[in-house]
């Protein structure tokens, strides 16, 4: 049903790109002179990380997960909440930097480990290596992981914090094998013997998908994503390749997954260059000049997709799409055109293309 990977790229061919140029807005950075003391007085205090060793005892299965919380969250106030979904070979301390940058901005964040797909796969004998892959890919996981997405989501809207999450602002969200559990989470379902399997969570008002690998042994991928109603945002670059041991999926895959989504409610950034693993922690992957400005801009996105979606306002986007084009690229014959960034231009000036959600 599902398969999608991790791991770093390499090798194959980018995709044939047409660079979309435009002039790099300048910022201009005041530096405090404040006398350190001051400035350690007048800091807030850094976002709490907070660590969740859940276990589901419907399906004696293990849910462990780490919570980004922001700081300063004024009582009766409301939070808006991602649960992320890592890669396979990930675990929940991955993703680290849109953890801290979306906390830092008020919005809490919920990575969820998945038993069976997370980062035990590459403990044990290394020459077992792609059956380990194969059993992490097998649709029972799959759909094990957007169950998992429920459940953690259950658990965190009961506990201490939860009384403080906006219901009506909660997002499925990950990256790779994660971005189509957050697919599967918002809809995506295949026919089985007649019957349609499905683990749809009504609660996930949109989803943000990066670097989404096809939905595997599915030859109707449109049929796959028939039923996801919810904006999507989707992320990748032209050196979105995943190779690992076993498995290979060019970046044409990415494209694949926005267009088969039928709603006109998305959205796509390509990166031009990059490779998959750049929207993991990892320092280098990509090239170390590039990887720190994709994940800045992928991060300052989510917040202009969101704010966009929400609230209706696409000031945000409007502002990102001047900043990061520079290092945008469209793949040509992509249907309708991959918005890298200038069709987004339009979606920000109003509802009619359906990106905001209907009250």
């Amino acid at each position: 049903m599902v398969n999608g990977l991790g791991g770093d790229t390499g090798g194959p061919k980018p995709l044939t790109r047409r660079h979309l140029g435009a002039a790099l807005l300048a910022v201009a950075v005041t530096a405090t002179l404040a006398a350190p003391q001051a400035r350690a007085q007048s800091a807030p205090p850094p976002p709490a990380v907070i660590d969740f060793d859940w276990v589901d005892p419907a399906r004696s299965r293990p849910v462990p997960a780490r919570l980004h919380w922001p700081t300063d969250v004024a009582p009766g106030s409301r939070v808006p909440l991602i649960v992320f979904s890592h890669g396979l070979g990930g675990s929940r301390r991955g993703y680290s930097y849109l953890g801290r940058y979306w906390s830092a901005r008020g919005i809490a964040s919920l990575h969820v480990q998945h038993a069976g797909s997370d980062s035990s796969l590459w403990a044990g004998n290394p020459l077992a290596v792609v059956d380990r892959l194969q059993r992490a890919a097998h649709e029972s996981e799959a759909l094990a992981r957007a169950q998992d997405l429920r459940f953690a989501l259950d658990r965190m809207l009961s506990s201490p914090q939860g009384a403080q999450i906006d219901r009506r602002r909660i997002v499925a969200a990950g990256h790779s094998y994660g971005a189509n559990t957050a697919l599967v989470a918002v809809g995506a379902r295949v026919m089985r013997e007649g019957k349609w399997v499905e683990a749809r969570d009504p609660r996930f008002g949109a989803a943000i998908v990066i670097s989404a690998p096809p939905f595997y042994g599915e030859p109707d991928l449109a049929a796959v994503l028939s039923r996801i109603t919810v904006p999507t945002l989707h992320v990748t670059a032209t050196n979105d390749v995943i190779q690992i041991p076993g498995y290979y999926s060019p970046a044409a895959d990415r494209l694949a997954v926005f267009n088969a989504i039928a709603t006109q409610r998305k959205l796509l950034a390509v990166f031009e260059g990059g490779s998959h693993s750049i929207f993991t922690d990892r320092s280098f992957t990509g090239g170390p000049a590039l990887n720190p400005k994709v994940k800045l801009a992928t991060a300052e996105l989510t917040l202009a997709f969101l704010d966009l979606v929400f609230d209706g306002n696409g000031a945000t986007l409007a502002r990102w799409n001047v900043t990061w084009q520079p290092m945008l690229a469209s793949a040509p014959g992509a249907v309708p055109s991959p918005l890298p960034v200038a069709q987004s231009r339009r979606v920000a000036q109003g509802a009619a293309t359906g990106l905001v959600p209907s009250p």
